[in-house]
């Protein structure tokens, strides 16, 4: 069993008091025992961010027995498929229809300004390389996979 593993389990494991880090530890520490995991680059380069050097990044995937895994053309065309299919869907509400600006919502009874909630295309190579190089997906948004990736096993 391949298990792909998503940035936030691992960033819930790094980062100290993480409010996941002891679930995220558990589900991190089964997918082992079951077999292989794989990072894509993205999962990577969103890693780096938090270490001081390449070298120890690279000790840390090391230690865990964690391989990163290149995506292939067929996980980078899925994303890309899955995206379009995202763009498609997005409330254009909050789009200007004249040039595509988001527009400023604001709750009515505070002011504080609203945003939804808003992916990027590294949400969707990390979902198709899973579904393309692993048996499954460690993450904890599985409503956002659920919805783009159907096809893919979640778990976490």
């Amino acid at each position: 069993m391949i298990t792909a593993v998503d940035t936030n389990i691992l960033l819930d494991v790094l980062v100290p008091g993480a409010p996941h880090g002891e679930s995220s530890e558990r589900a991190l520490v089964a997918a082992l025992k079951s077999g292989a995991l794989i990072i894509c680059e993205l999962v990577y380069a969103e890693l780096a961010a938090y270490f001081p050097s390449k070298d120890e990044l690279d000790r840390f995937l090391s230690d865990t027995a964690i391989r990163l895994r290149p995506a292939s053309r067929e996980a980078l065309d899925a994303a890309g498929r899955a995206w379009r299919q995202y763009l498609e869907r997005r409330p254009r509400s909050l789009l200007c229809p004249a040039c595509g600006a988001g527009q400023r919502v604001r709750c009515p009874r505070c002011g504080t300004e609203l945003l939804p909630r808003q992916h990027v295309i590294a949400d969707f190579i990390i979902g198709a390389h899973a579904l393309t190089h692993a048996d499954r997906l460690l993450t904890r948004d599985r409503g956002f996979y659920r919805t783009y990736f159907p096809e893919l096993v979640l778990s976490g």
